[in-house]
């Protein structure tokens, strides 16, 4: 269909008459009609905003939002690789023309002066932001509002919860997320939608509001492993290829329960038996892996970095503005505060232990493939859901990819998690583009 308000901008001579929303466009979709003249950028917002205006009641991703100014934006957007398109920015990302609250009622109608590197490099891109998406306080505890397309009574999961719950619900192709312990892999999971959380430091983090210095990671979901690799190549800088290109030869792909294992629902237990099944058939070559010593010991170590750090980057709040941070967050700061600078050394070194045993575990390897999340979305939305499959990841500093591998019971999304060495982002995307496609073949 044809979106009344964007007619006049699709039909005019040389222009691409969609047969559909162009909400639904894939970023690189939308990014090839526009560079080649068939779809204006003003035509992809109409879109987007008359599915906000359907949907946003229901979902609540955003934070902020002014469809005036998203309107004024796309009249007017730089040239470049994402050119016209609208992203979504967690609102732990400064933004110099929004709000940017961290999802606090500390900083409650706070504007910064200047955008933070993240958000600079996109507009620089030509990316529009449209809005700012809600995430949990500080990107840590106590969830926000907004709800699961899939089925609003449970949770997008978190911290990036707007975000994967925005790509989701096509209010907008590619946004930013954030992730400490498995901020971007599990929402995007719960929601069916791809997420990337890069090698450490892909993207520049000045201007985004840091809880854990040592973790702290800014990454990217959107609709398809390729639309992430143009999101991210374009910020960074990085040369990240063209993840759906045809790979010479099918990957060796090492099957990592992890030490989470345990923790796997039922329906992860087997969608990862079938996904095995179904990647082997399409010729990948497959072997069990375990992680030796001393990765299993991230999982003592990557709370107390994790809660010590963020009480550091916490100081004025907890001085000035200790009542306003809720019980949950105080309760994880309180902790991490107790462990003393012996303990926090002594998790900071398991970390750097940790990294100099993975190459030993990818030997012989492309990828690991491992859960991305316990199992579906939980319900209600008190609690967004449990990292633990995310954070012996993000403690290692590599790249993780999560791509869609079907539903669970309930009829809820269900994702599995690519893993690459550290610093071979192009080469995981590319393999995780490989999984998506024998699994959905």
């Amino acid at each position: 269909m044809v979106l009344r308000g964007a007619i006049s901008i699709l039909s005019r001579p040389g222009h691409y008459a969609l047969m559909q929303d162009p909400s639904r466009l894939a970023a690189t979709e939308a990014a090839a009609l526009i560079r080649n003249g068939k779809l204006r950028p003003e035509a992809l917002m109409e879109a987007c905003l008359a599915r906000i205006a359907a949907r946003e009641p229901t979902v609540r991703a955003f934070a902020h939002f002014d469809p005036h100014a998203a309107r004024a934006a796309a009249a007017q957007p730089q040239p470049g690789p994402l050119h016209g398109l609208p992203i979504g920015a967690k609102d732990v990302l400064d933004t110099a023309d929004m709000p940017s609250e961290y999802g606090s009622p500390i900083w409650r109608g706070w504007r910064p002066r200047a955008d933070a590197a993240a958000v600079a490099a996109a507009r620089a891109a030509g990316a529009i932001v449209i809005g700012k998406t809600v995430t949990t306080e500080f990107a840590t505890r106590t969830p926000g509002p907004t709800a699961n397309p899939a089925n609003p009574a449970h949770t997008p999961g978190g911290s990036s919860s707007g975000s994967a719950a925005g790509v989701a619900d096509f209010f907008f192709p590619l946004a930013y997320g954030t992730q400490t312990a498995g901020s971007v892999i599990r929402p995007a999971a719960y929601c069916g939608v791809v997420g990337f959380k890069p090698s450490f430091g892909l993207v520049n983090r000045a201007g985004m509001k840091l809880m854990s210095d040592s973790l702290d990671t800014i990454g990217v979901l959107a609709r398809s492993v390729a639309d992430c690799a143009l999101f991210a190549a374009a910020v960074s800088g990085a040369d990240l290829g063209e993840p759906d290109r045809m790979s010479p030869r099918p990957p060796r792909i090492g099957l990592c329960r992890s030490p989470s294992w345990p923790h796997a629902a039922p329906e992860t237990q087997a969608l990862f038996a079938d996904a095995a099944k179904t990647l082997a058939r399409a010729g990948a070559s497959l072997a069990d892996r375990d992680l030796p010593d001393p990765i299993p010991r991230l999982a003592t170590a990557h709370p107390i970095v994790m809660n010590a750090e963020s009480a550091q980057s916490l100081g004025w709040e907890l001085a000035h503005a200790r009542a306003q941070i809720s019980e949950a967050l105080l309760d994880r700061l309180d902790f991490g505060r107790a462990q003393g600078h012996a303990a926090l050394a002594a998790a900071r070194t398991s970390f750097l232990e940790a990294r100099s045993a993975f190459p030993a575990a990818m030997e012989g390897l492309d990828i690991l493939l491992t859960p991305s999340a316990p199992g579906e979305a939980p319900e209600g939305l008190a609690s967004t859901g449990d990292p633990v499959f995310n954070h012996i990841w993000t403690s290692l500093h590599v790249p993780c990819v999560t791509v869609p591998a079907g539903t669970g019971p309930r009829g809820l999304p269900l994702g599995i998690q690519i893993v690459g060495p550290a610093g071979a982002d192009r080469a995981t995307l590319a393999w995780a583009a490989w999984v998506a496609a024998a699994l959905s073949s």
